[in-house]
């Protein structure tokens, strides 16, 4: 049986072994390109058999990504339900045929065998495998926060259960760390099947069992040396009614609303003492009052012992940063004292390094403190009316890496671009009176071919885009704050590109917008009128100082606080092409100007924020003799 599934334009590019921006570039160029079957308008799907014809029509050259074109076939053989079946399948064949075991008795499996003696048996097989997991959506847990959750743990731990194992994320990265025995469980069977397949490959002795680990454990009696765990959040229906006298419940029957408690506690039960556990938890878990007396008494037997908070977008999907819980079943010692709270919200980069760092410090005694990052609370400060548990709330307010030679950096900074600003300063002469300079509307400018205006259409529903997928589109916004384009792509019908000289008036404006082009290359947006100039009979300098001229104010349309612009209605003197070059020249030393007053005002406020931390921060005092100290006269 063969299917005709349908292939994103990502899948496209695979099978052409090319970017996106060349699938994007294919479906406006070429007529025949195949049209859309699905999706939608910014993210359409295609009929693979069509992209599979046109593909082999249209790059005969080159050779095509055996790989993405056999995982595509695996696709269309067989029916969606099916599919997981024959990928564990083929992995089975793939560890037989490791072994010696097993040759190939079918098409299918002929051609995993000539991808496997090309990139090797494991690495074939996790290919199929992420591709699946890929298909599915599924949510799989980022490598860099897998491998933190691993790197927490002991170095000694030899048997390691994950009972919520998913795709196999955490144990894997633990796996990369010590070869020892790994057990995992995950409700869906066809997940399970395939994750215990694709650990097989690997050193170490893995078990992977399918199952609901809450209301059916398929390690009952395991005692293990750590726990990893990315639960499902927010399940309601995650046994509470079946399971209200479980033994489990050391710390407390964890209410309907608290899943992630339950969770919690099962990863506890399964620890031997002093055992780890490193659980990925949202950060409500860390506040709602329903959960307040478990925690409590998390903290009280001293079974807690860090939360850190990650940065949002670590964890893709989610629009707010979860928090990792360091848990150690509690042995025969006194509880400590003292649980670390790390924040690495605004390390994006090296949250991990920075996590590590902070828990090592801990770990060895050395407090673990950092100002603005981590810290180590007593216990008897987080056991109020809440226990709140969001490291956030107990870190120092002082910002991270103020100090009294950052402050006085920033004043220095101050003192030299107020010189810098001072020398920019204009000089200015009347100018010779009588002076006849005739003006012109810009639509004649355009009637005389000096310059012509440009317009972006608005893309129609249904209608395919003109603009490559992942290009951004420039909008009237990005004009007026002078940063890169940050427009949806997709959202306009025409590819109109700037190019150096050209300048840029937005549509609608609280004060006169023009800029002139320097790099070019970005699509414009609508709201956007777009002057290209003749460079050698309108300067464009000079076009966009006059079109910024509060004079041109009265052609517009008011509208309240704001004005609609009809450029075509703007005028501009008509003047010889080298005296209008020193105007370009004088207008761009204005908004040299501009610029450095505006960095004047950050730098300012920098500064003046600096201090104000730094006075209430205790890091610095003003000298003695600053008038700020002295009494009023």
């Amino acid at each position: 049986m063969d299917r005709d599934v349908q292939v994103t334009a990502a899948d496209i590019a695979r099978l052409g072994d090319v970017g996106r921006a060349a699938v994007s570039n294919w479906r406006r160029r070429h007529d025949d390109f195949p049209q859309p079957v699905g999706g939608t308008t910014a993210s359409p799907t295609f009929s693979l058999k069509e992209i599979k014809d046109w593909l082999r029509a249209h790059t005969e050259a080159r050779p095509l990504p055996r790989r993405e074109w056999f995982w595509q076939e695996l696709r269309a053989g067989v029916a969606e339900d099916e599919l997981p079946a024959l990928i564990a399948d083929l992995g089975s064949f793939l560890l037989r045929a490791r072994r010696g075991e097993a040759r190939p008795e079918n098409d299918a499996q002929r051609g995993l065998a000539e991808l496997a003696a090309v990139t090797g048996p494991e690495e074939t097989f996790q290919f199929l495998y992420e591709r699946y997991a890929e298909s599915q959506r599924a949510s799989l847990t980022p490598k860099p926060v897998a491998d933190l959750i691993a790197a927490l743990l002991p170095a000694s731990a030899r048997r390691v259960l994950d009972p919520a194992c998913g795709w196999g994320m955490l144990l894997r990265a633990v796996r990369e760390r010590s070869a020892g025995q790994l057990l995992g469980q995950d409700l869906s069977e066809a997940t399970a099947r395939l994750t215990a397949i694709s650990l097989a490959f690997g050193p170490g002795d893995a078990d992977i069992r399918a199952g609901d680990s809450l209301r059916a454990d398929a390690f009952p009696d395991a005692a293990v040396d750590a726990v990893v765990c990315n639960p499902p959040f927010n399940d309601r229906n995650w046994g509470y009614e079946e399971l209200t006298a479980d033994a489990r419940w050391e710390y407390g029957l964890p209410p309907r609303t608290e899943p992630e408690l339950a969770w919690v506690q099962h990863a506890l039960a399964h620890l031997v003492p002093g055992g780890f556990a490193v659980l990925l938890m949202p950060p409500a878990a860390a506040g709602r009052r329903s959960g307040r007396r478990i925690r409590a008494q998390l903290l009280r037997r001293g079974a807690l012992r860090a939360v850190i908070a990650l940065p949002v977008g670590s964890v893709p999907n989610m629009s707010v940063g979860l928090t990792l819980w360091v848990l150690c079943r509690p042995g025969g010692s006194a509880p400590p004292g003292a649980v670390l709270m790390v924040d690495t919200s605004a390390r994006q980069g090296d949250f991990a390094t920075t996590a590590l760092a902070a828990w090592e410090r801990f770990r060895h005694g050395d407090g673990g403190d950092e100002p603005g990052v981590s810290r180590a609370v007593p216990v008897i400060d987080l056991l109020n009316d809440e226990v709140d548990l969001l490291p956030g709330r107990y870190l120092p307010a002082t910002p991270s890496g103020l100090s009294p030679e950052r402050i006085v950096r920033s004043r220095d900074r101050l003192h030299e671009t107020l010189a810098d600003t001072l020398a920019l300063l204009p000089g200015i002469e009347p100018a010779p009176s009588g002076r006849d300079r005739p003006l012109v509307p810009v639509a004649e400018l355009e009637r005389r071919n000096l310059l012509t205006v440009h317009q972006q259409a608005p893309a129609r529903p249904g209608e395919t885009p003109a603009v490559p997928a992942e290009a951004p589109v420039l909008t009237a916004e990005d004009v007026v704050r002078c940063r890169a384009a940050t427009g949806p792509p997709g959202s306009v019908r025409k590819e109109l590109r700037t190019r150096p000289g050209d300048v840029l008036v937005p549509q609608v404006v609280r004060t006169p917008v023009a800029v002139v082009v320097s790099g070019g290359g970005d699509v414009i947006g609508t709201q956007l009128h777009l002057l290209r100039p003749d460079p050698e009979r309108l300067d464009p300098h000079f076009l966009a100082g006059f079109l910024t001229a509060q004079g041109n104010l009265r052609h517009y349309a008011s509208m309240s606080s704001t004005h609609r612009v009809d450029v075509r209605r703007a005028e501009i003197p008509l003047l010889p092409i080298e005296e209008q070059r020193a105007y370009g020249r004088a207008f761009r030393h204005l908004q040299t100007l501009t610029a450095s007053l505006r960095q004047l005002a950050e730098h300012g406020a920098d500064l003046v924020q600096d201090t104000l931390d730094g006075l209430t921060g205790g890091l610095v005092l003003l000298s003695a003799d600053d008038p700020a100290w002295r009494e009023p006269d």
